[in-house]
């Protein structure tokens, strides 16, 4: 069901490690530099994916995160969105031969485009914001929230405030080595627990905070308000 809407301030996205010339190397990077299984088991647990879930995640890369989802709970409806053409693909090959209602488009994830006959459950997205400039920050944050029904949960796993010298220095050093500073200063600086109360998000919390060699991962979640509009 792609229906990505033609849209005029498109970011230019970043390939999974910043250069094309090494999304194939994404999948051992992450692992060797990321504790991959430490924040990624954090992660899923967070998530705590149910059979009926529906859920849609943002930027979904090489598929990693799918496959561990479905293990979790293969009966879930997944939807991955990913502007990169060659992470798609290799998402497709690498959940290829799984029975399950997994299934990847290329785009640019948007309020305004249907992923599922009903709405998502749940939003999630990992190791994105980071690399993205604070503006688009701000617009998948919102949009999430609109995308979202009362009550349903954002989950963000990413790189968040580096509080120690150390962590910052690793930080510095390989990420914003990588990715630059502008996009990924503010992360580092404890951007997106703001961002998600901007947008209207309730009970923020930082439930993981794991020390890797390239800075902190931490694992993010904020609910969809079921406040109505004006209600006091």
């Amino acid at each position: 069901m792609n229906n990505d809407k033609p849209r005029q301030d498109k970011p230019a996205y970043k390939p999974p490690l910043s250069y094309k010339i090494l999304t194939p190397l994404y999948d051992l990077v992450i692992a060797a530099l990321t504790r991959e299984r430490v924040w990624r088991n954090a992660f899923i647990q967070e998530i705590s994916a149910q059979t009926n879930d529906r859920i849609l995640d943002v930027g979904s890369g090489t598929g990693t995160l799918a496959l561990a989802l479905h293990q979790a709970a293969p009966g879930i409806r997944y939807v991955g969105v990913d502007p990169d053409e060659d992470a798609v693909r290799r998402a497709r090959n690498k959940t290829a031969k799984l029975k399950s209602a997994i299934r990847f488009e290329v785009g640019y994830f948007s309020a305004e485009n249907t992923y599922f006959e009903e709405t998502p459950t749940k939003i999630i997205t990992s190791l994105v914001l980071h690399q993205v400039p604070l503006e688009e920050k701000r617009r998948i944050i919102k949009d999430a929230y609109e995308l979202l029904p009362a009550g349903a949960m954002f989950y963000i796993a990413d790189y968040g405030r580096q509080k120690s010298w150390l962590m910052r220095l690793l930080f510095r050093l390989t990420v914003q080595a990588l990715d630059g500073v502008d996009d990924t200063q503010p992360n580092a600086e404890g951007i997106i627990p703001v961002l998600l109360e901007n947008a209207g998000f309730t009970d923020v919390c930082a439930s993981e905070r794991i020390a890797t060699p390239t800075g902190v991962i931490s694992i993010y979640s904020g609910s969809r308000s079921d406040r109505i509009e004006g209600e006091s």
